[in-house]
């Protein structure tokens, strides 16, 4: 997700943090051009192991930024929380940050917050396929971040330099995945370009694997909720292949229903079949001018009939068509070292053409310090 512009604050302004209704976040969130799903007044009742709010920051009565707080017990010790603000909050990041997050601070530390996650949707780097490319087939380059070339967005260095200057703690590991959101993503830009435009821009074997998928007769549909549960057997089946721990059928069944009933536009399910068998499932979500797709799933067998081309494709186009500005792909390691089984994933997702992505990460601020560095220990030890 880019940077975008908020309205100005007056002069010499000092901002107030209070909460707000699920209407008026939602009515900002429509307001903007994008705002990440995970920062959603519906991603909180998704989220159902989480306590959430919706929190406003005002200049005078005028709500200027928003953000959904998910708050979690410390074991042990209920009354304090971690306050969590994944992919965000929606606020003007580009000057004097603190203007902003010392009042969430005050708010969220009064109400029992013993520390403060967030993740800031601000980049740092973006590197082009054809770089991503070449940096996978030399052998003496091993992570995006050693790459010779790429465009450093200095909003991002000014965000982590603040932060780090105001006392925040970076979270974000080496490998680029954590507990929470991954710092490093893959997308494919979609302003101005046309189905060919983005068909070209994929390499020959993603071009190949989509006609390869017609030409077999694959069907991609849109499904409804009633289908989730084919998605699921499906998906579980990915899960023991992969070697992943999938989620249960309920979550996917709250999610469909929560995000569904805040904007009927906001999530699809879709279903490739080959002579009516199911053999891959993908699921998308939007929001204003950003999709993402969220989940996939396929089938051992049949693997020759792309299915997930076809389904990735369908997606793309439909992005395309409802006016996004990017389709994202989401979290990706920095690893391009042949030899690390996560390059694969990379490999996947640089045939789409577009671009990698590095965000700022996530970051924590104590809020009291002696809570904070029982809930690190604790974290540390069950990552054991």
């Amino acid at each position: 997700m880019s940077y975008r512009e908020p309205a100005p604050l007056s002069p010499s302004v000092t901002l107030t943090v209070a909460p707000v209704s699920d209407a008026e976040h939602l009515a900002f969130v429509r307001a903007r051009r994008s705002v990440n799903f995970a920062q959603t007044p519906a991603w909180g009742r998704v989220k159902t192991e989480w306590r959430s709010e919706s929190l406003g920051w005002f200049d005078g009565g005028r709500l200027v930024g928003a953000g959904l707080v998910l708050h979690r017990p410390v074991p042990g010790l209920s009354r304090f929380t971690l306050a969590y603000v994944p992919w965000g909050p929606d606020i003007d990041w580009s000057g004097d940050i603190g203007a902003w997050l010392d009042p969430l601070a005050a708010y969220l530390k009064a109400r029992g917050a013993f520390a403060i996650r967030l993740c800031p949707p601000v980049r740092t780097h973006t590197w082009d396929a054809v770089q991503v490319k070449d940096g996978v087939a030399d052998p003496g380059v091993r992570r995006l971040t050693r790459l010779p070339d790429g465009h450093v967005d200095p909003a991002g260095a000014g965000v982590s330099r603040r932060l780090r200057a105001a006392g925040w703690l970076p979270q974000s590991p080496e490998d680029g995945f954590g507990a929470g959101q991954p710092q490093f993503t893959y997308e494919v830009p979609l302003v101005g370009r046309s189905e060919d435009d983005v068909l070209k821009a994929m390499n020959q074997q993603w071009r190949r694997n989509i006609k390869k998928a017609a030409k077999a007769g694959v069907e991609v549909t849109v499904g409804a909720a009633s289908d989730l549960a084919a998605f699921h057997e499906l998906y579980v089946e990915t899960a023991a292949r992969d070697g992943f721990t999938p989620r249960q059928l309920a979550y996917f069944e709250t999610m469909f229903a929560e995000l569904s009933a805040e904007d009927p536009g906001r999530i699809a399910l879709y279903l490739a079949r080959h002579e009516s068998e199911l053999v891959a499932a993908t699921i998308l979500v939007r929001v204003g001018g950003h999709a993402w797709y969220s989940y996939g799933a396929s089938s051992t067998a049949k693997r020759e009939v792309r299915g997930s081309n076809a389904c990735q494709w369908a997606m793309i186009r439909d992005a395309l068509a409802a006016g996004c500005d990017v389709y994202d792909l989401r979290g990706i390691t920095p690893t391009l070292d042949a030899a690390d089984p996560h390059v694969g994933l990379i490999r996947f997702k640089v045939g789409t053409g577009g671009r990698a992505v590095r965000y700022v990460g996530e970051w924590d601020l104590p809020l009291r310090p002696l809570v904070y560095r029982a809930f690190d220990l604790y974290m540390r030890r069950r990552r054991r």
